[in-house]
């Protein structure tokens, strides 16, 4: 008769708090295929660790193990793991299942690391559950199910890819009576099929039940009764479909996608905790991005109706000169000078000034600037009706308003205000035209101008300005036009008592400061990922630590160490991806409230570029912060990790 099972010599020695221990001291022992066997020892004798060496849980430190021909004493942990998942099936005295899945999953699972096809493991995991009575309670979770129930399971779940050995760890400790004999009943019926099966027990009475019976005491075996000839016949090999590698990865890598979105449903509030990090993370940067986009556009906006070539003029050696109020100097035909030069496109003198502006019963405050022929030119402020003005210089009573002066005092009347005649404080002026408002300032804020001469003479008094814009040429280097205009207007006022504010050199300081505080913001934002990140490594190891029981159990059933490390990695990612995803929300919806509470003012510009590389990220936290956590539930001991019940 073929020997399935035979160990030449095997010991087994453990060291604990730095004493060796030696459990099993040089087991021979050989059992054929067919066979039923019964192990019985007490507490201590090496029972346990004789049937972890028997099934490939554990490994001798001397000897020689073969099962079905096959050394199994050096083999690699992957190695162990297909002989367990091909020839091996285990029944347990607390029927290790899991908690969360039915029975029919439950049972499924060793043919899942066996690559069996969806559809076959699934109609057989169903034709054993009904063999073994338990037809109609497939979707029968364990803790819906008698413990006699439940060992029935875990038998389904011993043959599910052929059970060609099958070892019981006190199949019936947990059970009463009558459940006890009818779980000893069916694997007496498994041997008749042909079914190699190992009872290990410490009840004389149920090892009666087996043709053979072996007594181990103090690590090695005292007595054996002998083998007797197998009590069916052989049983024929299992019929393993095989899939194409590509088929075998789909398959695998959607089991551990449908496992990890069982496990996190099954803890839906430990799965939201970690997720916590990775939500507020993802939305803090992202928010970021989309704000400083906003806020760069937005600078650009307000500046680009300057040109990227003007340069203002006004009054004062720097903001805070003390003397700005008295100075005389800056005049009218200092404009007249700048006009003359090679280099300028036009010139805007402007005086400011502001009043109320009246039409009929309507009135409202605005602002009044003074301005020449080109001010509109000079600023690219567009004209929406009527023209500018073509006389700057002879206090003409003329004015162009804006679209927010034209809806404040001519909206109710239903009335064109090209013609019109308005009074700005006790100064009347008919309205030649209409300019856009400014939205990016002050968005309510009512503006009119009039020519430069007029509000200088008929409204503040004073033959001076309030400063002078010039446009320069295109492709004139706004350094040099500076230096020139300086040294111009210093020679005409004999000091210098004015500043210039170059345009092009604020637009290019302003976005260098934008893209610097964006970098900065964006930092303290990453380092809130960063931090989110580590509390997925956390919560995931904390994970392993509390599922250590169940990463035992699929070990047992067949699991590689790739299974257990694939199915933790592609619960860290999708963890993450699925905190990306509602982090991604959160920062729409905050960018939403921000641009609401700003006014209008300031709004979020989001982008799919940043969407994706939220996603990008997303994937690479999960797998960087969820590869620590993995790698250590792939190498847990199976035998140390099943006691850990």
């Amino acid at each position: 008769m073929n020997a399935i099972i035979e160990l030449k010599g095997i010991s087994r020695t453990y060291t604990n708090g730095g004493q060796a221990l030696t459990v099993l001291k040089d087991i021979d022992l050989t059992i054929a295929a067919g066979e039923l066997v019964a192990i019985i020892g007490a507490s201590g004798s090496g029972k346990s660790t004789l049937m972890n060496i028997m099934g490939c849980l554990d490994v001798p430190d001397r000897g020689d193990y073969y099962i079905s021909g096959q050394n199994a004493a050096h083999l690699s942990p992957d190695e162990l793991a297909r002989l367990r998942r091909e020839h091996i099936g285990f029944i347990f005295q607390r029927y290790h299942l899991m908690p969360d899945l039915s029975a029919l999953g439950n049972v499924e699972i060793p043919a899942i690391y066996a690559n069996a096809r969806r559809d076959q493991r699934r109609q057989r995991a169903a034709q054993l559950l009904a063999r073994l009575g338990l037809e109609g309670r497939e979707d029968h979770k364990p803790g819906q199910l008698s413990g006699g129930q439940q060992q029935r399971v875990s038998i389904a779940r011993s043959l599910i890819n052929g059970g060609e050995i099958i070892l019981a760890d006190e199949p019936t400790g947990a059970l009463d009576t009558q459940s006890g004999q009818e779980v000893l009943a069916i694997l007496s019926e498994l041997n008749q099929r042909g079914h190699t099966v190992v009872i290990v027990t410490h009840d004389m009475k149920v090892a009666q039940h087996a043709q053979r019976v072996i007594e181990l005491q103090d690590g090695k075996i005292i007595a054996d009764s002998g083998r007797k000839s197998a009590s069916g016949p052989s049983l024929p090999p299992p019929n393993r479909s095989r899939q194409s590698g590509w088929q075998r990865l789909i398959d695998r890598t959607r089991e551990s996608l449908h496992m990890a979105l069982k496990a996190m449903n099954a803890h839906r509030l430990r799965t939201a905790l970690t997720m916590t990090g990775i939500i507020f993370g993802i939305a803090a940067v992202v928010t970021v991005v989309a704000l400083g986009e906003g806020a760069k556009q937005r600078t650009l906006e307000n500046l680009k109706d300057l040109g990227t070539n003007v340069v203002s003029i006004y009054p004062g050696r720097d903001f805070f000169d003390d003397a700005i109020d008295s100075i005389r100097t800056l005049v009218p035909a200092d404009a007249d000078a700048l006009a003359q030069q090679s280099f300028v496109d036009s010139v805007s003198p402007e005086v400011d000034a502001s009043d109320s502006i009246r039409f009929r019963s309507k009135s409202a405050t605005a602002s009044i600037t003074g301005v020449g022929r080109d001010y509109f030119r000079v600023n690219g402020v567009e004209l929406l009706q009527g023209v500018t003005f073509r006389d700057d210089r002879n206090a003409m009573q003329e004015v162009i308003i804006d679209d927010n002066a034209r809806q404040a005092l001519f909206g109710d009347f239903g009335v064109e205000p090209l013609g019109q005649i308005v009074f700005l404080g006790s100064v009347p002026a008919r309205v030649i035209g209409v300019a856009k408002s400014n939205r990016n300032y002050a968005p309510n804020r009512i503006t009119v101008w009039m020519p430069y001469s007029t509000v200088m003479y008929r409204m503040v008094g004073k033959p001076t300005l309030s400063g002078i814009t010039v446009r320069l040429k295109d492709n004139v280097a706004s350094e040099s036009a500076v230096t020139a205009i300086t040294q111009l207007l210093t020679q005409r006022h004999g000091v210098k008592d004015f500043r210039l504010y170059n345009f092009d050199k604020i637009r290019k300081s302003i976005e260098r400061t934008s893209m610097t505080f964006s970098l900065l913001i964006l930092m303290v934002a990453s380092i809130a990922l960063v931090i989110g990140s580590l509390g997925v490594m956390n919560i995931m190891l904390v994970s392993v630590t509390e599922r250590t029981h169940e990463i035992g159990v699929r070990m047992a059933v067949g699991a590689r160490r790739s299974d257990i490390m694939q199915q933790f990695m592609i619960e860290a990612v999708l963890v993450c991806l699925i905190g990306g995803a509602l982090g991604i929300a959160l920062s729409f919806a905050a960018g939403s409230l921000f641009t609401s509470l700003a006014g209008g003012m300031f709004t979020a510009i989001y982008s799919w570029q940043a969407a994706a590389t939220a996603f990008f990220c997303s994937t690479l936290i999960g797998m960087i912060f969820g590869y620590l956590p993995a790698r250590k539930a792939a190498r847990m001991d199976p035998v140390v990790s099943l006691a850990s019940e």
